[in-house]
């Protein structure tokens, strides 16, 4: 009995928390966002003041969902992501909540999303006040991201693109590796001091056990026992090597491998 009713809590749990989530979107655009704009001149600073409300707001969200009994988290050993600056934060993406444990933890993120959050009710004004990163334009997105990097900012990219079912194999699409290939090779060109803050890639891995808000999955399918999320930060360089302008495409796919080797390997040593 026990059992059947805490199955039945955890729904209700997650429909609350996700409501709470939407609403708050909804919320920032129309009252808190406009409300900085007014006291803040500049948009460079308005998008970093607004960052760091998504970051406090995605913080309190996480909380709710621990506390409602919906998830718990296992995030100490990514907690040194909240120290770094100009990384390239590359993770797996086993769950709808990923980006938001992510930014929670970092107070300075930037992201790349999908061009349809731009139209969603929710979330587009999130996104807009922001600054984040569309991938609707493959050209605009390198200088964006570019630019980010060299602004200081973790820019957190997902190689998979999507969320990986649980059934399939990780599958790694090209953006990533070329993003870290031509951006943070170009940004080592630039002075010392901001090729510094640039120069490096920091993995992220993500685990949830039991499996829960994977793709094509409803929210409202809770696993029988509470889940486990589980990030842990993994220090180690795989720095893009140098490429030549006649030759890129073979080097992004080959760098591509080897970041999807990378995050298979480290997925399986448990």
């Amino acid at each position: 009995m026990f059992k059947a009713l805490n199955h039945f809590w955890r729904i209700l749990a997650t429909g609350f928390c996700f409501t709470c989530f939407g609403l708050g979107g909804v919320f920032l655009t129309l009252f808190i966002f406009p409300l900085q704009k007014l006291f803040i001149k500049g948009q460079s600073k308005q998008k970093q003041i607004a960052r760091k409300t998504v970051h406090y707001t995605f913080k309190f969200f996480i909380g709710l969902m621990a506390f409602t009994g919906v998830f718990s988290f296992d995030l100490a050993r990514a907690r040194q992501l909240s120290k770094m600056n100009g990384k390239l934060v590359l993770a797996n993406h086993p769950s709808l909540i990923d980006v938001v444990v992510l930014i929670s933890i970092i107070p300075n993120a930037d992201c790349v999303v999908k061009a349809h959050l731009f139209s969603n009710p929710f979330l587009r004004g999130v996104v807009k006040n922001t600054g984040y990163i569309s991938n609707a334009d493959p050209e605009g997105l390198l200088t964006d991201c570019q630019a980010s990097l060299a602004a200081g900012n973790n820019l957190i990219i997902f190689p998979e693109g999507t969320r990986t079912k649980p059934e399939q194999a990780i599958k790694f699409q090209r953006g990533a590796a070329n993003i870290a290939m031509r951006c943070l090779s170009e940004n080592s060109l630039s002075a010392n001091s901001q090729s510094e803050k640039s120069s490096g890639i920091s993995t992220v891995l993500i685990r949830v056990k039991p499996t829960t808000l994977t793709k094509s999955e409803p929210w409202y399918k809770v696993p029988e026992f509470k889940a486990r999320f589980s990030a842990e930060l993994i220090e180690n360089s795989l720095t893009p090597p140098s490429f030549d302008d006649s030759n890129v495409s073979k080097q992004v796919r080959l760098y591509n491998q080897e970041l999807e080797t990378f995050f298979v390997d480290a997925l399986a040593n448990k």
